[in-house]
């Protein structure tokens, strides 16, 4: 009922109601979209032969685009361009001193960045696109295509191309004019949208004797275990206290109060494994359209479940929680804004001091917040390929859906709280994440 009464009162504030209303009318866009064919390209036979022959990749490709890759429509790429130039941006301003003094230029340094990001987003899903074209007319003898030739790559690039420049700009739209981070809730809608299916494909297998109800209790078992401990890891924070000095600022007092520093366990959030899948899906997905048997074999180094696959997704989840970490979170800077505003942690000298003790303290934490999103993106991913469930359902997709469902609850919470309405929580707002 207070769940309810919560979602009643979104509809009594104007402004709120009409973001909600607004992100779930381009999120719509985007799942009619993911329906609407490549020209030239037969969609449901291509279909049949990549989920019948692409194996668990394919099905790990297929959850981030709803479904969109495997019937290769205009929506084919999904977002993941956006995110390898995000990457590289990201790694480059702290490798090029003049893109790094950009991004501390403020807002209108932030929106060159952007820009760039922009450019090199097209440029990638153009390369990407060409490269499946190409694959397409050689998979099994270009069986697939109707008019085979240039005019075909032509086409199918600017496609897709085009399609990932418009989901770009979705994403962008629903974050200044919708609620939640955009980009986010275009990939939760894709991992959201294969659910059904998968369920009832699941329930017809064990209908037709050919998987264990005992093995479909315990994975369900798992996935609960799972959603509760991403939403207790998420919410949990490291609180340092903060103590301020007194002072006499026109005639009046002020400070000497004592507050806290948060710092979150999992600082990164959900961008180290999106980040981590980003790059493995890059080389693979290029793999799987070459017919070249080395090509194929290094494809199949990266499928899910392959010890390759799994070492590599680990060690690239703990880069990118450290460098993510690293981009957000400069412990100099916070010690500087501590000490301007005549604030000092107990027992430690303010400045360079307060900035070690701070990094010490988030680098276990970013420690553990690697070690628990490893733990929940492989190891279900594991449990899943020894059991053999006939679909990917596996912790990244787990982690990314409660990670953003977390990140837009507590968007809207903030907004019914400043109103004065009762949010989702009976003891008060969900602390927001990083």
């Amino acid at each position: 009922m207070r769940v309810l009464e919560s979602i009643r009162n979104i509809f009594k504030i104007p402004e709120l109601k009409s973001r909600v209303l607004f992100t779930l009318a381009l999120l719509a866009v985007y799942r009619i979209g993911a329906h609407i064919p490549t020209p030239g390209i037969d969609g449901a036979a291509l279909s049949k032969f990549l989920l019948d022959h692409g194996g668990a990749m394919m099905g790990f490709f297929d959850m981030f685009s709803g479904g969109a890759l495997s019937r290769l429509t205009i929506f084919a790429l999904g977002i993941m361009p956006y995110i390898s130039a995000s990457i590289i941006f990201q790694l480059l301003t702290v490798v090029i001193p003049a893109l790094g003094k950009l991004a501390k230029e403020g807002d209108a340094g932030r929106k060159k960045i952007v820009r760039y990001t922009r450019y090199a987003t097209v440029v990638i899903a153009a390369i990407q696109s060409f490269g499946i074209a190409v694959g397409l007319e050689g998979m099994s003898g270009g069986q697939f295509i109707q008019n085979p030739g240039w005019a075909f790559r032509i086409m199918t690039v600017i496609t897709l191309t085009s399609g990932t420049a418009f989901l770009m700009w979705l994403g962008e739209q629903i974050t200044e004019r919708g609620i939640g981070n955009g980009i986010s809730l275009i990939i939760f809608a894709g991992i959201v949208a294969s659910f059904p299916r998968a369920i009832i494909s699941t329930f017809e297998l064990v209908r037709a004797g050919e998987l264990n109800i005992f093995i479909l209790i315990l994975l369900i078992a798992l996935m609960i275990a799972i959603i509760a401990g991403i939403v207790f890891i998420e919410r949990g924070q490291r609180k340092i206290p903060v103590q301020y000095a007194k002072r006499v600022v026109g005639g009046k007092m002020f400070g000497g109060q004592t507050t806290h520093l948060p710092l979150k366990i999992n600082t990164a959030g959900v961008i180290p494994p999106i980040f981590a899948s980003s790059i493995i899906m890059f080389p693979a997905t290029l793999a799987g359209f070459i017919a070249i048997p080395w090509v194929q074999e290094f494809a199949k180094l990266l499928t899910p479940g392959h010890s390759v696959y799994t070492i590599s997704y680990v060690s690239m989840i703990v880069f990118f929680s450290f460098f993510y970490t690293a981009v957000i979170y400069n412990p100099m800077d916070i010690a500087d804004n501590l000490q301007k505003n005549g604030g000092f942690i107990y027992g430690i000298r303010p400045g360079q001091k307060t900035a070690e003790y701070i990094y010490k303290v988030l680098t276990r934490l970013t420690f553990i917040g690697a070690c628990y999103l490893s733990v929940v993106c492989v190891i279900p991913e594991i449990m899943i390929q020894q059991f053999n469930v006939p679909f990917y359902f596996g912790g990244t997709s787990l982690l990314i859906s409660v990670g953003v469902a977390l990140d837009t609850v507590s968007q809207v919470e903030s907004h019914l709280i400043t109103r004065s309405y009762e949010g989702f929580l009976k003891k008060g707002r969900i602390k927001g994440r990083k």
